[in-house]
């Protein structure tokens, strides 16, 4: 899978003056699977990325081994937005995937609504930290597959679902990083397991 996207916006779209309330998403996953790419074919702006090209440096620090061909990385996160309509906003961010940028994910997510999880099945082990955290915060949740085209191994969702020991109350979700309207349906599977948690919260008080 290349890092080209479909349907990039062609002109920036200014943010609405009406525009009052902002809702929060966080993109996680392992390192090379796809958050920023994602981040970039949903927002209808074009994305604060945070990418800087990958050195020496990197050597023996980051898990490079099943993205040989990565040349860039983010150091710190990438930015993108929807308006959801005239009064309510959606902020996206993606987090940084290695190791050595998980201290910043604390930051980000704080005042979250929910979260997507980004797995690439070629490296599920990669999804563990993501899972975890959210997990420890009590942050809501949807678990997006991306399937790269190099991935020869199609396992279904159930058999994802039962790697990841997921709950069977989180969503799944296929999807293509590139293509904007793969992208928007992750985020819908998201909204709508957050509406679906408030009405089921509404009926038992």
């Amino acid at each position: 899978m290349g890092s080209a996207t479909s349907e990039l916006p062609s002109h920036r779209t200014p943010l609405n003056d009406t525009a009052e309330t902002g809702l929060k998403i966080v993109v996680v996953g392992g390192f090379g699977v796809g958050k920023t790419t994602l981040v970039r074919s949903v927002s209808e702006i074009r994305p604060l990325n945070t990418e800087e090209v990958m050195t020496q440096a990197g050597v023996g620090v980051d898990e490079t081994s099943a993205v040989a061909a990565k040349t860039t990385t983010t150091v710190a996160f990438d930015f993108g937005r929807i308006s959801l309509n005239d009064r309510m906003v959606l902020y996206l961010f993606g987090a940084p995937g290695q190791e050595r940028f998980w201290f910043l994910w604390d930051r980000l997510f704080s005042g979250t609504l929910g979260a997507v999880v980004l797995v690439d099945t070629r490296r599920m082990d990669d999804s563990w930290y993501a899972i975890d955290r959210l997990e420890h915060h009590r942050t809501p949740f949807v678990v997006a597959v991306n399937r790269f085209d190099e991935d020869t191994d199609r396992y279904s969702l159930d058999e994802i679902r039962q790697a990841l020991a997921l709950p069977a109350h989180v969503p799944m979700v296929d999807c293509d990083a590139r293509v904007r309207h793969s992208g928007k349906d992750v985020l819908i599977t998201l909204v709508n397991h957050l509406h679906d948690m408030a009405i089921a919260e509404e009926t038992t008080l």
